[in-house]
């Protein structure tokens, strides 16, 4: 089975090719973060046009790719929900209108699905049931993830998403956008020593049983320290260091306590901030201390693609799920 996956839930155009016995076979992608750049934040309407101007071009480059032409596929699968309601129906409108032309089903796909299912791309042998840790600039969860469709969702954040605290930290201290991933960088040029001069960090809810999340205060505790500072570069790094280190200590605690809880030996790590390298080595730490596994999409993974969508469509064909309408569907929200 050959499905091709269509991305469109915000800033990037993701296009693949999933085959259910070669694997991925085509991959194009593009980001529109220039676009937005001079805004500070994502513009709906500018990314939505976007989307609209790169799908039919995307789609012919992944099918190049692949040697492959439309008639050759056998589904078409696309990103419904949650996300930017204008981005998700300019993919949902040309996704359906492609399958219809094609006569081929048409596979409406959770964006944190695919998300969860990211890793499974590079580690096949990767098998249900498993811990996953969605981290994202709109969603820090932990869910158990016990089969194909069968998730349960046993943390949450309170307030901001991680990737939402990363991003809003940065540019409270004038980084550039996108800001988390500046952020970042700026940490891991910083040593821990240079950190410990700035007061402690608090590590939130850690304090307290539960799995749940909240980053509101960290990112508060931030900008008092980033005003009481001399706002220069060393004021920036320090800040930078101190503040990741207490989102990755926060994150490892929670993820020991939801491991031991479930009694998973299996932890999946997915979204847009698992590309984070101090997150990754922390885990991997975390993991072998526990005798466990950890998992992680190659980092293009992390980041929204067509990729993963191709491949939760692949899956879900598989098991004979399809539209059963070609109503145009999508969803700005979609509790997981």
């Amino acid at each position: 089975m050959r499905v091709l996956g269509i991305e469109s839930s915000c800033d990037e155009t993701g296009v693949a090719i999933y085959d259910s016995e070669k694997g991925l076979i085509a991959h194009a992608l593009h980001s529109q973060i220039s676009t937005h750049q001079c805004y500070g934040g994502v513009v709906p309407e500018l990314a939505s046009r976007d989307h609209v101007k790169y799908l039919v071009p995307l789609v012919d480059e992944a099918l190049q790719q692949a040697n492959l032409v439309k008639t050759d596929l056998d589904a078409v699968a696309y990103t419904a929900g949650p996300g930017l309601i204008g981005a998700l129906l300019t993919g949902a409108c040309f996704a359906k209108s492609l399958a219809l032309g094609l006569n081929k089903p048409a596979l409406a796909i959770h964006h944190l699905e695919a998300h969860l299912l990211a890793a499974k791309l590079d580690s096949p042998e990767l098998d249900f049931p498993f811990l996953a840790l969605l981290v994202s600039g709109g969603h820090t969860q932990l869910i158990e993830v016990r089969a194909l469709g069968i998730y349960q969702l046993i943390g949450d954040t309170l307030d901001d998403a991680v990737g939402e605290a990363f991003d809003k930290t940065a540019k409270l201290m004038g980084l550039p956008y996108p800001g988390g991933a500046v952020l970042a960088k700026l940490a891991d040029q910083c040593s821990v020593e240079e950190a410990k001069i700035l007061a402690p960090f608090p590590r939130p809810m850690t304090d307290r049983p539960g799995l749940d999340f909240s980053f509101s205060g960290l990112k508060t505790h931030a900008l008092t320290t980033w005003n009481n500072s001399l706002k220069d570069e060393k004021a920036r790094a320090r800040i930078a260091k101190a503040f990741q280190q207490a989102v990755v200590d926060t994150l490892l605690i929670k993820c020991k306590r939801a491991l031991q809880q479930t009694a998973s030996r299996r932890l999946v790590v997915a979204g847009g901030v698992g590309a984070n390298h101090s997150l990754r080595e922390s885990l991997k730490g975390l993991l072998q201390e526990l005798g466990g596994e950890v998992y992680f999409p190659r980092p293009e993974y992390c980041t929204d693609n067509g990729a993963m969508v191709a491949y939760a469509g692949c899956l879900h064909l598989l098991q004979g799920k399809k539209d059963l309408n070609w109503a145009i569907e999508v969803k700005a929200r979609w509790p997981f």
